[in-house]
């Protein structure tokens, strides 16, 4: 069935606001679950720090595992760190393509979304 374009609604996410009402919450959520966040917070922190592999490349390898789950707020979470990591657009980009190869169609859908992510942290960055 065609829908006329008028009634198409587009679904356009906020990716900054993703951001922070997802910290915004987590910090909620370990006010009631003290333990477990702390635990989650930990195991971040161990995972991400710097050792053989960067802490860029750990956050991008993160993405392109957030690319394949299709999480939303990952994608905002994991974009946003891998760029204060330091990564460029280019490898962000890149990290996407190999989540498309590993993820298949679905992973192409949350690729763009990775990529919106992308551009709008780089549009706040510019202001």
């Amino acid at each position: 069935m065609n829908v006329p374009s008028q009634n198409r609604k587009v679904m356009i996410r906020d990716y900054s606001k993703n951001y922070n009402a997802s910290t915004k919450a987590m910090k909620k959520l370990g006010t009631r679950i003290p333990d477990t966040m702390k635990g989650f917070t930990d195991l971040h922190r161990a995972s991400t720090a710097e050792g053989a592999l960067s802490t860029k490349t750990k956050e991008l390898i993160a993405l392109g595992i957030a690319i394949t789950v299709r999480c939303d707020g990952c994608i905002a979470f994991h974009v946003h760190d891998s760029l204060n990591a330091g990564a460029s657009s280019e490898e962000i980009m890149e990290t996407i393509g190999v989540a498309v190869m590993m993820g298949g169609g679905p992973s192409v859908i949350y690729g763009c979304e990775a990529m919106e992510a992308l551009d709008q942290f780089a549009a706040l960055e510019k202001n």
